[in-house]
């Protein structure tokens, strides 16, 4: 599966943004899928993870929230919607995918899309 992020921008402090992880393949429905960030000068992140299925999600402490994660199998998409952003949330956000349960580490992954950068002002 190919994946596709997009939706950052330059938002405010206390602001919001919706992320997307567009997924080419019909298998899509097969994955579970997590969002990573990386900060300049930082190691990557985990930020959240939701099930093939939908039915299960994890969060970061740091994210825990503020942040949802959901999917819409029939459009091959994955949401992230970030509310009362910080400017320690400024990073690139990457998705990815997988077959099996995503390890936080985002470790040996199947599919990596590229990222989208999010810049919050303070």
């Amino acid at each position: 599966v190919q994946l596709q992020a997009s939706g950052g921008g330059l938002v405010q402090a206390g602001g919001s943004l919706r992320l997307s992880c567009a997924a080419s393949g019909r298998a899509f429905s097969r994955y579970n899928v997590g969002w990573f960030r990386q900060a300049p000068g930082k190691e990557r992140e985990f930020v959240a993870s939701i099930s093939w299925s939908g039915d299960n999600t994890r969060y970061a402490d740091s994210v825990k929230g503020r942040f949802t994660i959901s999917r819409d199998n029939a459009r091959n998409t994955v949401y992230l919607q970030m509310n009362s952003l910080k400017p320690e949330d400024t990073a690139v956000y990457y998705c990815a995918a997988d077959v099996h349960t995503i390890d936080i580490s985002g470790d040996g992954m199947d599919s990596w899309g590229k990222g989208t950068q999010v810049t919050v002002s303070s």
